[in-house]
């Protein structure tokens, strides 16, 4: 079990991403750049400051992903912002991430939303490949 989030989960996902052959499929077409998943600051949970996940993923292929600052995280093409609550159900696929942004419980604070609703395909199966990451959720 990997602590959500953490150097381990980020590994394991990147593993996870590059096993999943739907990805590879929906994902060939993404050259638009780095994805930014930020964790809103949760003092209760660990989470002393905005914590993100740097997902470098580029034609269907994961190349790198890392926990780094929210601050970091400005330097990606896309910046995704959710409180934690909001990425434990979109992990445990309890809702489909671009309906949570469709719905404002997700931000994009940065990056062209008529690209990201073009690859839902390719998101979902991002969102896939976390089902396959033994997680540990913090408030659990």
């Amino acid at each position: 079990m990997y602590d959500f989030p953490s150097n381990e989960w980020a590994q394991a996902y990147k593993d996870a991403i590059n096993a999943n052959p739907e990805y590879k499929v929906h994902g060939k077409d993404w050259t638009h750049g780095v994805v930014a998943f930020v964790v809103k600051a949760d003092p209760a949970l660990r989470i002393e400051h905005d914590t993100a996940l740097w997902l470098d993923v580029h034609g269907g292929e994961c190349r790198e992903v890392k926990l780094m600052t929210a601050e970091e995280a400005q330097a990606a093409a896309f910046v995704i912002v959710a409180p934690y609550a909001m990425w434990k159900t979109i992990i445990k696929r309890e809702i489909d991430p671009i309906k949570a942004m469709m719905q404002n419980k997700v931000k994009l604070t940065k990056g062209h939303m008529p690209t990201i609703v073009r690859y839902v395909n390719s998101s979902r199966q991002l969102v896939e490949s976390t089902s396959r990451v033994p997680t540990k959720f913090r408030d659990e």
